[in-house]
């Protein structure tokens, strides 16, 4: 098992989509919310995924695919 920890970035028109629930749903991937602000107009994800390197590539492929913005982050995280 990998972890990988990102920053998530939504614009308006993803704010309200439940992709991180597509996320883990749809592939194999744990994840944890670590950190969030999110409004109307735009919102950020401090996110904590683990699973197979594979399928966390596919998941993070999903995501971009989907619109949102994915930044790798390190000691960002509430541990």
């Amino acid at each position: 098992m990998a972890r990988r920890r990102v920053r998530l970035i939504f614009g308006r028109d993803l704010v309200t989509e439940p992709v991180i629930y597509h996320l883990g749903k749809n592939y194999e991937v744990v994840t944890n919310i670590r950190r969030a602000d999110v409004t109307r107009e735009e919102g950020w994800v401090l996110l904590e995924m683990t699973g197979e390197p594979d399928e966390l590539d596919r998941g993070v492929t999903y995501l971009e695919s989907r619109g949102v913005r994915v930044e790798p982050v390190e000691g960002d995280v509430v541990e």
